[in-house]
């Protein structure tokens, strides 16, 4: 099989690229088919003998991860999703769709929570002023008893 891959060259910690389309049981740096083109990492420097290269991936090489995003940059080839990022993308979906709804449910308890409390506080209110009133009424009753007899 015939894969495009990146051919390195240049001084150590200077590493600078060329394109090439080569045997895919070849050396890295081994003799290629056919050189393509160059890539500079340190000043993002690309050139692509674009002719040959859509020649060459009709007839059926397979680019490397970084040759084909050499070629997204360079509008040779089409952005191609791969099936684990649409997966993942998904799962992150879901995730916060079920964050968002917990979110709800924990506001909609914290709301109920608040309004039972209220109630109770209202309840309790209403208690301590029939207990009031309870107490106050018998002296009144008492008083008015009094001044009757």
């Amino acid at each position: 099989m015939i894969k495009l891959r990146l051919k390195r060259f240049g001084k150590k910690r200077e590493a600078s690229f060329r394109l090439v389309a080569t045997n895919s049981t070849s050396r890295r740096d081994g003799r290629p088919l056919e050189e393509l083109g160059f890539y500079n990492p340190r000043t993002k420097e690309t050139r692509l003998d674009t002719e040959s290269i859509r020649l060459r991936l009709s007839q059926g090489a397979q680019p490397t991860d970084s040759v084909r995003a050499l070629l997204e940059k360079g509008g040779l080839v089409e952005k191609r999703i791969r099936p684990a990022e649409v997966i993942g993308k998904l799962k992150q979906a879901s995730t916060r769709a079920a964050e968002v709804a917990a979110a709800a449910k924990a506001e909609a308890d914290a709301q109920a929570a608040a309004q039972a409390k209220a109630a109770e506080d209202a309840a309790a209110a209403a208690e301590t002023a029939a207990a009031a009133d309870l107490e106050a009424a018998p002296d009144t009753v008492e008083a008015e008893g009094a001044v009757e007899a």
